[in-house]
């Protein structure tokens, strides 16, 4: 990424709470190379430019550590091209990151880079998240997702994925009151409840974010 990128990246992650060290950077400029250079080949990403690459896919990736912590597992359901899975673990190695896409040329990608940056606590996986809970059945502490449009349909096939104590993040925009409001009843019926809800605008943009966080109701 040019300069300005990984100034935005940097001031961005700050805002955040995050202050990325200079391995961090390193690594996280060098997956954002390889996405570039893989998007030419197969289509990861709309966003394709330095500035979007930083903001839109990194820093927003990073604002899931505003309600994850880790040690702990996390599974990152509709993961693309490893978005927000390859950027937490960077920052974030103790999380135990199972990254899930149906689209096999997106995991081949999610690999490639996962070697180049030589990150050990990283499994990308082939396969449709509805099959997972034979192999997965109440392991993750967190899981999540930047890809549902369907918050009801997220959740249901998160639940039989999630240990008691676990939660489900789903990454939205502006519009997570309402999705919540149109779920409310799909969410009582499945035994879950919000946690909270954390607003925020992505740093150095106008663009609302929201981080709804559920548990079940034990």
């Amino acid at each position: 990424m040019n300069q300005r990128a990984k100034d935005l990246l940097v001031s961005g992650a700050r805002e955040l709470g995050i202050e990325l060290n200079k391995e961090q950077l390193q690594r996280l400029d060098l997956f954002a190379e390889e996405l570039k250079k893989w998007n030419k080949k197969i289509n990861l990403t709309a966003i394709t430019d330095d500035d979007g690459i930083a903001q839109k896919h990194l820093v927003d990736s990073l604002s899931l550590l505003k309600v994850v912590r880790g040690p702990g597992k996390l599974l990152d359901i509709g993961s693309g091209g490893g978005f927000p899975g390859i950027p937490v673990q960077v920052v974030a190695p103790d999380l135990e990151v199972v990254s899930v896409d149906a689209v096999v040329k997106k995991i081949s990608f999610q690999k490639q880079a996962v070697r180049l940056l030589k990150l050990t606590n990283f499994t990308a996986l082939h396969v449709r998240a509805e099959t997972l809970a034979e192999s997965y059945p109440k392991t993750f502490h967190w899981i999540v997702s930047r890809a549902f449009s369907d918050l009801s349909s997220f959740v249901s096939m998160a639940m039989p994925l999630m240990r008691d104590d676990g939660r489900i993040v789903a990454m939205k925009g502006r519009n997570a009151a309402e999705e919540i409001a149109e779920a409310e009843t799909d969410l009582q019926a499945l035994g879950v409840a919000v946690d909270k809800v954390e607003h925020f605008n992505l740093p150095g943009t106008e663009e609302a974010r929201a981080l709804i966080v559920l548990r079940k109701v034990l």
